[in-house]
């Protein structure tokens, strides 16, 4: 899932940072987290090495579980930690 891209806003005052990730927890209330992962060009060999990011996302409808891939969007922050939100659900996880 590295695909992070920059998008303009729907209101038109700025750029909107969106990104795509895979839910690695959902154990909190309207509040999920998502691994982000981006390839990163070493410095000295030249080869691509994958980095991972683990965000905290606002889950308004709570309807994310983990595995989910979803798309998130940079928001105001909410806590500490989260100022990301979840926009869409690209793919559910298999079911056990």
């Amino acid at each position: 899932m590295s695909e992070q891209a920059v998008t303009e806003s729907a209101a038109g005052t700025g750029v909107e940072r969106t990104a795509v990730g895979r839910v690695v927890s959902d154990k909190m209330q309207k509040t999920v987290a998502v691994s982000v992962e981006r390839l990163v060009r070493h410095g000295a060999y030249g080869k691509y090495v994958r980095r991972t990011t683990k965000l905290l996302a606002h889950d308004e409808s709570d309807e994310c579980r983990e595995g989910d891939v979803v798309e998130i969007v940079e928001s105001r922050p909410m806590s500490r930690r989260k100022a990301w939100r979840v926009l869409r659900v690209v793919s559910r996880a298999d079911a056990v």
